[in-house]
């Protein structure tokens, strides 16, 4: 299966393993929640989907690369204690509480969160002295004498051995008391994921065309080759990060992640294509709604390549504006709710003083979430950017000294009229860009495929699928009330021809 029914399937047997009956047991007894055991090639997702499930769970989450231990690090180390048995003293052989096993002890301490995810990653690499007791402890979820605390699932990853020299095949008596799940690679499914990550434009632009690039894996004479999701979301962490340097992108660069150095060269030769539109067509002033005539003329005469490129380039744009929308959106939501509560505490303390506690609280909360694993990038952010932001109001309050709580929340309330103007302004500087977007393609292009994927490509992006619900975007709806009513008249007439056609 891919990816995503992957996710899903452990969304609902960790559902099903935690759920309680009527007397507060948990409905299916410890021994029989089976550990999941999740089989698939190397940078397939599959620790990307155990962050997902915690953050978007609000369980605790705790990872370890079980090839980075030993069997005294995973098991823990002997101890002499002495027991009586029968009247009789003898010496007795325990063991420490295991490194794994403490490490879900002190989280549950530190955040409160009392129910997760134990991930053990390379769970068939493990060394020969360890293997004995990591499948002790599939089975019976025991490192040594020490239990698994109760509310925490399993959850183990391994590669398939042709991917991996140094894999351990699973005995049937092990593989019977696990759920495995086996994962394929599916770039239909990853897209969606790297949509919401804003994987640079130009990797999703040049995979949309050359989809068996995405995931490679060949042993040739000259070694083990290969393109992965996992090098390709890699990749463009650095491309953003070398863009915002000013720094160039070559086929070495591109080498260095996607390790088979015929698609390396094939996306190094796109990539420069891809660069070389968006100064062709100064992207930049398209989506500023300053672009000349002739510019359209000469999209319209381009390949069908290229076209999807410019429409790739004009896409990343709004992707990146609606996603910054979408990110003080959420800020304003958070600051509103912390003044609301300073609101509330005016009364019985003073507004510097409910400031500072909102504050506080928020920063504790946040690092509980983290602590737990259950904090994805951009909940990371809004959270940082509030804390930031309540840091600087509280620096304002303080040098302004307001002679009492009216005329301090007053300024408060200033502070945050800056902060939706900021929203504001940034929403409708972004409706301009979708609708210069659309006028240029709709000059461009007119009635095309090509316009049809652009439309297609904002529903599917949840950043800017978030930015027309909430925003609107004429051109947008114009154009879906269009293709709707294409789609409808080809139904007809699809139904016309099947009524005449002979029986």
């Amino acid at each position: 299966m891919n990816i995503k029914r992957a996710k899903e399937e452990i969304q609902n047997a960790l559902r099903a393993y935690l759920s309680r009956d009527e007397f507060g047991e948990y409905r299916i007894p410890s021994i029989r929640q089976r550990p999941i055991l999740l089989m698939g090639p190397p940078g397939v997702g599959k620790t990307q989907i155990m962050e997902q499930i915690a953050a978007e769970t609000g369980v605790g989450l705790v990872a370890y690369t079980i090839t980075h231990h030993t069997r005294q690090s995973a098991l823990g180390l002997p101890f002499i204690e002495h027991r009586t048995y029968g009247g009789q003293e003898y010496a007795v052989t325990e063991y420490t509480m295991s490194e794994i096993l403490a490490s879900v002890h002190r989280l549950m301490e530190e955040t409160g969160v009392h129910e997760g995810i134990l991930f053990l990653d390379e769970i068939n690499c493990i060394s020969e002295t360890l293997t004995p007791m990591m499948l002790q402890f599939l089975q019976c979820k025991t490192f040594g004498n020490q239990p698994l605390p109760p509310g925490w699932v399993v959850v183990a990853a391994g590669n398939p051995p042709e991917y991996n020299k140094s894999v351990r095949e699973f005995d049937v008596v092990t593989l019977d008391r696990v759920k495995r799940i086996d994962i394929e690679p599916d770039y239909a499914v990853w897209k969606e994921y790297a949509r919401a990550r804003g994987v640079h434009g130009a990797i999703l632009s040049y995979l949309d065309l050359r989809r068996d690039h995405f995931y490679q894996v060949e042993t040739t004479a000259d070694g083990l080759q290969f393109a992965t999701a996992r090098g390709w979301e890699d990749l463009s962490e650095l491309m953003q990060s070398y863009e915002a340097l000013g720094l160039p992108v070559d086929r070495e660069v591109i080498g260095q992640y996607i390790q088979m150095p015929r698609i390396a060269r094939d996306f190094a030769n796109y990539l420069a294509l891809y660069n070389k539109y968006r100064g062709r067509y100064r992207v930049d002033e398209v989506l500023q709604g300053k672009w000349e005539p002739v510019l359209a003329s000469e999209l319209a005469a381009a390949p069908f390549d290229e076209k999807l490129s410019v429409c790739g380039l004009l896409l990343s744009g709004l992707r990146t504006a609606a996603r910054q929308v979408k990110r003080l959106d959420g800020l304003t939501d958070a600051l509103y709710a912390d003044l609301t509560r300073v609101k509330g505490a005016m009364t019985t303390a003073p507004v510097l003083d409910a400031l500072r506690t909102a504050r506080d609280d928020r920063q504790s909360a946040f690092d509980r979430a983290r602590q737990a694993g259950t904090v994805d990038p951009e909940t990371r952010k809004t959270a940082l950017g509030a804390l930031r932001t309540l840091d600087d109001y509280l620096h304002a309050l303080e040098a302004a000294k307001p002679a009492d709580n009216e005329a301090a929340f007053a300024q408060l309330k200033a502070l945050f009229g800056e902060q939706t103007a900021k929203r504001s302004e940034a929403a409708a500087q972004t409706g301009q860009e979708f609708d210069a977007a659309f006028a240029f393609l709709e000059a461009a292009l007119g009635e095309s495929q090509e316009l049809v994927l652009f439309a297609t490509e904002l529903t599917a992006d949840p950043n800017t699928s978030w930015y027309i619900q909430n925003f609107g975007c004429d051109a947008y709806f114009r154009q879906n009330q269009k293709l709707l009513f294409d789609d409808t008249e080809q139904t007809i007439l699809d139904e016309i021809h099947a009524a005449r056609a002979p029986e």
